[in-house]
């Protein structure tokens, strides 16, 4: 029994003669208990749970062109197509991408490619940031006293004078909030309108964003409309007290006092969103009968989805939560109990690329992965999600204004920023 070429070869084609029927059971040599050695992966699974093993090679179930390949079964190219909305910039192979490095230098890498290093390379020299700073993906991180998309220019002071001017008074480099150029802050612009920023100063001390209470972006207003912000603080006018001027002193309530009654259960006065003036909630945004309640702790936008469909057509809303019709179940009614398909079809969809299942943080109905509730936060296709990465702002995900989608914020209309928290509808008075 000489075979040509490696003995893999001599599996592959003692394998596919016993398939065939030309061989008898005696056509394979191996043992079963080496030829099952030989299909196992490392966790103890033959043929990773997805074909049968075979004089040692395992055969794949094919329900889909190339959904299951590898010598073990273990390759899935699906898992490549998009994750957390970035696409493979390179070649799927066996579920990873692989980067196109045509000239060997581990310049474009990433779990999908996404970082290209050719982009800090000097155009005439091709040295990595002209030797003054450091690539991280793509981008120069320049050494002090030199600045440029490729550190290619030299400020005119020392960096001992650089480091001193950036310095705001609490002792941080432009307070955090913006980048120092050869002794200079710009203060990073928080407004997608592009109006005049809420972060000024010469080391970007001033956060204007410490004056607006939760309901002032509807009125572009700071300080609840009865006071004047300065560098942050508010200066209120006569009649009005507070951290924000939201508290009337003709009030029998303290400040306190009104507080706690307007927050009821939440962790926010009327559960932050809407107005809290002596006890009293107003809601917001105004005329939206969707936010409703003492505290204004209904939110009946939580039932509709990104295309506005309540419960999916197929139950009604309660205070922010989808009660389903017969025969459907989910957070938006979104799951049928019936199903058509067989167990192992339904786990073969819910399993990622290392063979968990919904990430081991939910169930398989129907070939859908259903997160555990009990664990709000986790969500996507294959429960691999973390919505607690989402941006918050007043203590909220997304505001309250939209809803968090694989770590980051999808606005419902008329919201905008990273977190969901700038109105760009109409004003309110």
């Amino acid at each position: 029994r000489v075979c040509p070429g490696s003995p893999d070869l001599c599996l592959v084609l003692f394998a596919d003669l016993h398939r065939s029927g030309l061989g008898g059971p005696s056509s394979c040599w191996l043992s079963r208990t080496e030829s099952e050695l030989r299909c196992r992966v490392p966790g103890g699974k033959l043929c990773s749970d997805r074909g049968r093993c075979e004089c040692g090679v395992c055969i794949c179930q094919v329900t889909e062109s190339g959904k299951y390949y590898g010598p073990l079964c273990e390759c899935h190219d699906w898992v490549c197509e998009i994750y957390d909305g970035k696409i493979c910039a390179g070649t799927c192979q066996c579920g990873r991408c692989k980067c196109a490095n045509s000239e060997g230098n581990g310049l474009v890498y990433g779990k999908f490619c996404e970082c290209d290093d050719r982009e800090c390379l000097d155009d005439e020299t091709e040295e990595v940031c002209t030797g003054h700073g450091k690539c991280y993906c793509g981008n120069c991180y320049c050494e002090a006293g030199w600045h440029g998309d490729k550190c290619e220019f030299q400020c005119d002071i020392t960096p001992w004078e650089i480091k001193k001017r950036c310095t705001s008074p609490d002792g941080k480099i432009c307070s955090n909030r913006g980048t120092c150029v050869c002794g200079e802050c710009t203060c990073h612009d928080v407004d997608p309108t592009g109006d005049w920023g809420d972060i000024h100063g010469d080391t970007c001390e001033c956060d204007e964003r410490n004056c607006k209470a939760v309901y002032d972006r509807y009125s572009d207003d700071f300080c609840s409309g009865h006071g004047q912000c300065n560098c942050g603080m508010c200066d209120c006018k006569e009649g009005w007290t507070g951290k924000k001027c939201e508290h009337p002193r003709s009030c029998p309530l303290s400040a306190e006092e009104s507080a706690k009654k307007c927050q009821g259960n939440s962790n926010l006065p009327c559960s932050g969103r809407g107005r809290c003036e002596c006890g009293q909630c107003t809601c917001f945004p105004p005329g939206d009968n969707r936010v409703h309640g003492k505290n204004c702790e209904c939110d009946d936008r939580q039932c509709e989805n990104m295309d506005g469909n309540v419960c999916g057509g197929r139950g009604i809303c309660s205070c922010g939560r989808c009660i389903c019709q017969d025969g459907w179940f989910g957070k938006l009614c979104q799951h049928s109990r019936k199903c058509n398909m067989t167990e192992e079809e339904s786990r073969s969809l819910c399993e990622s690329a290392d063979g968990i299942l919904c990430s081991g943080k939910g169930s398989c109905h129907c070939g859908k992965c259903i997160c555990s509730p009990q664990e709000w936060y986790i969500s996507g296709d294959f429960c691999e999600c973390d919505d607690r990465d989402c941006d918050k702002h007043d203590g909220l995900i997304c505001t309250g204004n939209g809803v968090c989608s694989c770590g980051n914020c999808e606005c419902w209309e008329g919201w905008n920023g990273n977190a969901c928290e700038i109105w760009l509808g109409r004003e309110y008075p």
